[in-house]
């Protein structure tokens, strides 16, 4: 009973969440917004280093780990986040709460299967321009809104004990609504422009998963998995009024196709099962084309994704019935990318670490895993907007062995 109640409530607040504003970042105007996803919070915590055949916690970025889990795992996660956004006059807080993941994992002998929703990425910036002293001079305020967000289903298989493949299905849909307002000085009446933008399309991805023993302690983790480049569908409605005129224009859907980029993501690491590890993660995308309808700029390029971390986690004394602190597990990680946005002919950076403990509910499998990531994206060079950011972050992974029919009542 208690089992299903906890379910049903963050079934709940995951669906509420899915409404939510997911980002404050004015680059998210860019492509398809600001991609929020960085793999469930076990992973984040250790800035997505994920290459243990892990039997208790689900990894949603490489399928050929479902294929390890021992109990039918239930994962969601939420974050709440404040940065500071500057530039070199003025600067501005934000703050925002959001569903990070809901996701299920199924054992099925050799075999493991999971399916979930994930928030891929999230516009929402409001932009201001303000040239009201200057008489003639274009005031502009600009704001945007959506994001996409994905299902997925996916299939893992144990080819040898210390070897999983993998393979991933997502169907991604959404929506962005931009919203641009133009006011010239000494003008009574403003001019205003609305772009709503549906976004949709299926995309792939694979992976394997191998370890192997370096001695009688240590032993070797690797991951590999590669997602294949797609298309978004995009039809984009433009309406165009002025104050004061009751019929506004609005133009027929504008048909388009935002080409992402396949990607390449590899891990490494050593370490001794449920003890400690410690890895890297190196991740590159090439540069699609996310230029639409609704946010095309002359000043902006794109180029090729790239990450590189280094992260790991260490628990005391995982069998340990005397000292709970000594069961708990305690991750961190560094991280440095650069996002695959040129402004100006600046490329942007996102440089953060992460720290993380993964809680044991007593009795069970199951686990809280607090989070919290400090960061810093984009500069204040070249007329841009520098982001200081503080992520806190909580997860509930739930493990028991859910489809096991009861033999006595």
């Amino acid at each position: 009973m208690i089992k299903k109640i906890i379910v049903s409530a963050c079934l709940l607040i995951s669906f509420v969440s899915f409404a939510q504003q997911g980002t404050a970042s004015p680059y998210s105007f860019y492509g398809i917004g600001d991609v929020r996803f960085k793999g469930t919070l076990e992973n984040r915590s250790m800035s997505g280093v994920a290459v243990e055949q892990d039997s208790i916690h689900l990894n949603i970025d490489n399928p050929a780990s479902y294929a390890s889990l021992l109990q039918t795992t239930f994962t969601v996660g939420g974050t709440f986040g404040t940065s500071t956004l500057k530039t070199n006059t003025e600067s501005a807080k934000a703050q925002r709460s959001t569903f990070d993941y809901l996701a299920v994992g199924i054992p099925m002998g050799k075999f493991g299967a999971s399916f979930g929703l994930i928030p891929v990425s999230s516009v929402g910036y409001k932009i201001r321009n303000d040239r009201t002293d200057t008489e003639g001079a274009t005031s502009s305020q600009l704001s945007g809104t959506g994001g996409i967000n994905k299902a997925y289903f996916g299939l893992g298989y144990k080819i040898k004990p210390n070897w999983n493949i993998g393979a991933d299905v997502q169907y991604n849909w959404g929506k962005i609504t931009t919203t641009s307002v133009e006011l010239l000085t000494g003008v009574q009446n403003s001019t205003q422009e609305s772009n709503a933008a549906e976004l949709s399309g299926a995309s792939f991805s694979i992976g394997t998963m191998y370890q192997t023993k370096i001695n009688k302690k240590l032993e070797l983790f690797t991951s590999l998995s590669y997602a294949f480049a797609t298309t978004l569908n995009s039809n984009t409605t433009r309406v165009i009024a002025v104050d004061g005129d009751p019929d506004p224009i609005t133009y027929d859907p504008h048909e388009d196709n935002l080409k992402l980029p396949s990607k390449l993501t590899f891990g490494a690491g050593i370490g001794q099962a449920r003890k400690w590890l410690v890895g890297t993660t190196l991740a590159f995308q090439g540069d699609g084309q996310f230029a639409n309808y609704y946010n095309s700029e002359q000043n902006v390029r794109y180029e090729k994704y790239q990450k590189y971390a280094v992260g790991g986690y260490y628990i005391p004394n995982y069998t340990s019935f005397s000292n709970y602190l000594s069961r708990i597990t305690y991750r961190a990680g560094l991280k440095y990318e650069k996002i695959g946005l040129i402004i100006n002919n600046e490329s942007i950076k996102d440089v953060g670490m992460t720290l993380g403990a993964g809680v044991p509910i007593p009795g069970s499998f199951s686990n809280i895993n607090f989070g919290v990531e400090f960061g810093k994206r984009g500069t204040v060079s070249s007329n841009l907007v520098q982001e200081n950011y503080v992520n806190f972050s909580v997860s509930f992974s739930f493990n028991d062995k859910w489809f096991i029919k009861n033999k006595y009542n």
